[in-house]
């Protein structure tokens, strides 16, 4: 996927979940964060920043805040330092944007993006071949020496998805959850145990039902994010016998 009017800014704060201040061509502006996790490793004061300038004149804000490049040290009071590392698309409807691109590569017969299964909605039911699959896409902005962690925060919502997945599996269909992995050179992505133990247990119990577990590494630049390669987690962490996508 692209984006339009891109351009570059320095990030100066966070004012709260939708919104951040940014420097922009010399210019103080209040942004939209398309991102409503923490990302407090990625947005520090100094952070260089990309954004996406709207057309839409009623809106509140003219840009939407969509990658920032990663400090690799940070200094006094959290303030960035050092060189900067990998470039990270924050964009939280991105991951289900360039996962429907991909899936359009897949060679499915049908693909049905929202689709109502049991008290949710799933991102993408599809069909090939006569055998019905869902999947349930998730992004990916935490990453520690290579490995992505989700999620950066609890959600309830993300481990009832994984509950509906299970009972989905129980019902005939083939299931998925796909992490989409929002930078260059991520590796793998595993439960953030830590942050949220409900999410990782029903992860577990997934695996064990048989959903599959994928890893999507995507590269990034300013205006664009795409999918490159479809990785699964360590044999080790699966159990077996899973038909892939």
């Amino acid at each position: 996927m692209k984006y339009p009017n891109i351009c570059r800014g320095l990030f100066l704060e966070r004012l709260n979940r939708f919104a951040a201040r940014v420097e922009i061509g010399g210019q103080m502006e209040t942004v939209h964060v398309k991102n409503t996790g923490r990302c407090r490793e990625l947005l520090v004061p100094g952070a260089e920043v990309w954004l996406s300038r709207s057309d839409n004149s009623s809106r509140k804000t003219k840009y939407d805040l969509i990658a920032v490049q990663k400090q690799s040290a940070f200094g006094q009071g959290g303030a960035a330092s050092g060189d900067a590392g990998a470039l990270f698309n924050i964009d939280s409807q991105a991951p289900n944007a360039v996962a429907g691109e991909w899936l359009e590569r897949q060679g499915f017969d049908r693909i049905v993006a929202e689709y109502r299964f049991g008290r949710s909605r799933i991102d993408f039911f599809m069909e090939r071949g006569g055998e019905r699959w869902l999947l349930e896409v998730k992004g990916c902005t935490l990453e520690r020496d290579g490995i992505g962690y989700f999620p950066d925060a609890p959600t309830e919502r993300g481990a009832k998805h994984l509950r509906e997945l299970t009972a989905a599996v129980s019902e005939g269909f083939h299931a998925a959850v796909a992490f989409v992995m929002q930078a260059d050179g991520m590796t793998t992505v595993l439960p953030n145990r830590e942050t949220d133990p409900a999410f990782a247990e029903a992860l577990d119990a997934a695996e064990q039902a048989g959903v599959q577990i994928l890893c999507l590494p995507c590269h990034v630049e300013p205006d664009r994010l795409e999918i490159v390669g479809n990785l699964r987690l360590a044999a080790e962490e699966l159990p077996g016998n899973q038909k892939t996508l």
